[in-house]
Order: C-alpha cells, then structure tokens, then sequence
C-alpha cells in the first residue's frame, strides 16, 4: 500500500502533526497528515487531496519537496513517502482527526507513533 503524508512547516520551523482518532487503528498517536494514494493517482495528487479533506487547506502541488520514505512490514506492506510543505492556502483545522498540533521539529521523535512515522520524524528532526 502507497500512503503520502506531509510535513507542513510553519513560519516558525514548526510541524503540524495530527492525532489518530478513536476507532482506527493506532488511535491516539501522532502522525503527519496524509493518507492512501489511489489507484492511478499520482501521489502529489494523492496528498494534496488528502490535505483537502483532513485540514481543509489547499497546496500546490509544486510546493510539495520530498523528504523521506519508510516501511512497514506489519498486516499490510505500507510504504509511507513524506514531503516538506511551507505554503498553503487556509487555516489547518482538524477535520478528519482527534486533534492537531504544532510541534517542534526537534521534539517530533517525543511523540508516540505509528511505527512508519517515526523514521520520518527522526529525518525531519535531522534535517532542521
């Protein structure tokens, strides 16, 4: 399965991270906003959709840069791609989540994670 999630970067430095909802699985962990890449979908595409519809905020495609991928090899082989994004359109709001928060980017691997998202916490981290 293909998932695209985005760090969205204030003007602070800081990254918007999203709380699972109760329900799904790995509810209550912190995870960058995204979701699944459908079939025939770029993921680009893929994200600035899903951004749409967690956050209500639009994005250019192009203001989407690659940072990192990860792996799970747990029920289902996931490969999560994350991208850098410091332009939107809008007010962040958490429409498909328990809640969000801004965050640090050196206190992002402090959050508890679904296990994809904590290699790309540590790259994020890393690069800022």
């Amino acid at each position: 399965m293909l998932v695209v999630a985005a760090a969205l970067i204030d003007a602070e430095g800081r990254v918007l991270m999203a709380r699972r909802p109760a329900g799904k699985q790995h509810a209550g962990l912190w995870e960058f906003p995204g979701g699944k890449v459908e079939p025939g979908e770029a993921p680009k595409a893929a994200l600035v959709r899903e951004l749409r519809e967690e956050l209500g905020v639009e994005i250019d495609p192009d203001a989407l840069d690659p940072v990192a991928f990860s792996e799970s090899l747990g029920e289902r082989h996931l490969v999560l791609l994350l991208y850098r994004c410091r332009s939107w359109r809008g007010e962040p709001r958490a429409l498909d989540a328990a809640e969000i928060r801004w965050v640090a980017a050196g206190d992002l691997t402090a959050l508890d994670m679904p296990p994809a998202d904590g290699p790309l916490a540590a790259a994020l981290a890393a690069e800022c």
